[in-house]
């Protein structure tokens, strides 16, 4: 046992996410160092994640870091991950986090790794993987905003997305999102009477577009940047069609365009924006329940990222069953969905193994925290979605970077290697 990774104190505090409410901080002191880390929130949550915080809220979450938790973990090596991870639900006691919350659990967890990398004098992605990891995820990130994450009129469609594929490096490929972000919006001034230069939750831009309107403006761009700076960047989309599932009607609900589709009509609606605007990636094109249409939507555009996130929660269950229907090739990683930096590692670990893309993701209710650029690296995820501008975005970029430097010449960008 090292005496400077031993955990003398646990304490949570409250601070406040990207959109100014309130998020629970822990904060865990060593002999050796001190570890701090924030949990995110995010606008739309699957039914399948975990409770973010007991009934009474953030309040109740500190309460029960001080009073539950950091009895059982005083005392312990900050270094034996899963020991601690155990302890966290062990004293929860419950199947969904519905007793600490799983927001607690994931601040605990992290803080935790945070401080023995810190007390040991390490990055935190070698001490989560050891020192052999050396390979930088691409940058997926989002232009223009739809859904839950913009208010008033937008499109209904959530997310519309670049990806710098042919990026050799993660500077480039984080300039090149930033140069089709900036271009997109000399576009929406021309193309949007409405356009003011607003933005949503995530940095993105908001737009009275439609869906297809928008998305063709974000194709049109990377197109253009592409030729300009011969960094090859494709578009994507986060449907979010869970928010839009009416389970009554059997229908997707397309709000503000006055719009209602069928499942088949929803698969013929994505194949077409796939084949049309040469999508790249698709998140969530169907509700959280409808793995088959996900596994004929991949079984049908087997070259593309076809990505489930409320879909699979980052939970490995929900993911083998996914494995086993043949539902996507691609998984949304957020480790506060899921509880623990363990319970993150088991899912990642399985999509490793049966070839789907694990894509380490943020929250629209974002910490400033630079931590999701570590797990990224750590866990092997050749894909990062983290946004494009935003100070709490640009953490995470400019830690990769600062990752990049540090690896030196071992550095490498990821290999994405599509299922099938």
């Amino acid at each position: 046992m090292n005496a400077a990774t031993i955990i003398d104190e646990v304490k949570a505090r409250k601070l406040l996410d990207s959109r100014g409410d309130l998020t629970i901080e822990v904060e865990v002191t060593l002999t050796g160092g001190v570890g701090r880390a924030s949990a995110p929130m995010g606008a739309s949550r699957g039914v399948w994640e975990v409770k973010p915080y007991p009934k009474g809220g953030v309040d109740e979450a500190i309460e029960k870091v001080e009073r539950l938790i950091s009895p059982e973990l005083v005392g312990l090596d900050a270094r034996d991950q899963r020991l601690v991870d155990a302890i966290l639900h062990e004293v929860d006691g419950t199947e969904d986090f519905s007793n600490i919350g799983g927001n607690t659990a994931y601040a605990v967890s992290l803080a935790v790794a945070d401080a023995a990398s810190r007390a040991m004098g390490i990055p935190l992605f070698q001490h989560i993987s050891g020192v052999i990891v050396n390979r930088l995820p691409y940058p997926l990130g989002n232009v223009i905003g739809g859904g839950k994450h913009v208010k008033g009129k937008g499109p209904d469609v959530q997310e519309f997305l670049v990806l710098p594929i042919g990026a050799e490096n993660i500077v480039d490929a984080v300039l090149v999102n930033i140069l089709v972000h900036r271009k997109v919006a000399e576009v929406l001034k021309r193309k949007d009477n409405h356009f003011s230069g607003g933005k949503g939750d995530e940095g993105a831009w908001a737009t009275t577009l439609n869906s297809k309107k928008a998305l063709k403006v974000l194709y049109d761009v990377c197109e253009e940047i592409s030729s300009e700076t011969e960094v090859e960047c494709k578009p994507g989309l986060d449907i979010a069609a869970s928010t839009m599932w009416n389970s009554e009607k059997q229908r997707y609900v397309y709000a503000r365009e006055k719009i209602e589709r069928d499942i088949d009509e929803q698969f013929d609606f994505i194949t077409s924006l796939i084949e049309e605007y040469d999508l790249i990636y698709v998140e969530d094109a169907f509700h959280e329940e409808d793995f088959e249409s996900f596994a004929k939507l991949t079984k049908k555009f087997a070259d593309r990222l076809i990505c489930g996130d409320d879909l699979f929660t980052t939970n490995s269950n929900r993911l083998k069953y996914g494995i086993e229907k043949n539902a996507c090739n691609t998984i949304i990683v957020k480790p506060n969905q899921v509880g623990t930096l363990t319970d993150t590692w088991e899912t990642v670990k399985l999509a490793l193994k049966s070839n789907y893309i694990p894509v380490a993701s943020h929250r629209s209710g974002e910490s400033v925290n630079a931590h999701l650029a570590h797990i990224a690296v750590a866990f092997q995820c050749p894909i990062i979605k983290c946004g494009v501008v935003g100070g709490e975005r640009i953490s995470k970029l400019n830690e990769l970077i600062r990752i990049e430097e540090y690896l030196g010449d071992e550095a490498e960008m990821a290999e994405i290697k599509v299922k099938g």
